[in-house]
């Protein structure tokens, strides 16, 4: 460890392969994002309301371009509510009209009522504009990484310390 603190060129060197790793995440995110038309194109189940169609834990794909057809009864889709952060994943089970001004109704295939007490205060449908995505694919349980680290905000101190420690001794 000491000695890429006395070598400056290897310090440099570190702290520039840190910046492109961190900078191809970033442009791998949002070339995800511009490809789906979804500012999340990727997102974690949090929650069983979606079960047997999707576990907690469960990482799914998101595509958010319908040019060619509408958003449908049926069709799985994660949404955002107004004033909450955490987008939500469930099941069309209503429609009213056609086109962006459609209203859409959800619900989560493991609830008993539909998600009208989950939407802002005022609104009772969702419209085009809330929805985020249609789920397209899904990887079984690889978001729950994502859910143990929030959890557990102490096990991000423990990820870092152990790549820290595998940098050290793999210099030495």
């Amino acid at each position: 460890m000491l000695s890429s603190l006395q070598n400056p060129r290897q310090a440099a060197a570190q702290l520039l392969n840190f910046g492109l790793i961190l900078s191809t995440a970033f442009m791998t995110w949002k070339g995800l994002s511009v490809i789906a038309d979804s500012p999340s194109p990727i997102v974690v189940v949090l929650s069983g309301s979606m079960e047997p169609a999707f576990q907690r834990g469960d990482l799914l794909v998101l595509w958010n371009r319908n040019l060619f057809s509408e958003t449908n009864v049926g069709e799985v889709v994660v949404y955002n509510v107004k004033g909450k952060d955490i987008p939500i994943v469930h099941r069309i089970v209503r429609k009213f009209g056609t086109g962006p001004d459609a209203k859409l109704l959800t619900k989560g295939d493991n609830n008993a009522a539909d998600d009208t007490e989950l939407y802002a205060r005022g609104q009772d449908y969702l419209t085009r504009k809330d929805i985020v995505g249609s789920v397209v694919a899904y990887i079984p349980f690889v978001g729950y990484v994502t859910i143990m680290l929030s959890e557990h905000p102490w096990l991000k101190t423990v990820m870092l310390g152990l790549m820290g420690l595998m940098v050290v001794m793999q210099r030495e």
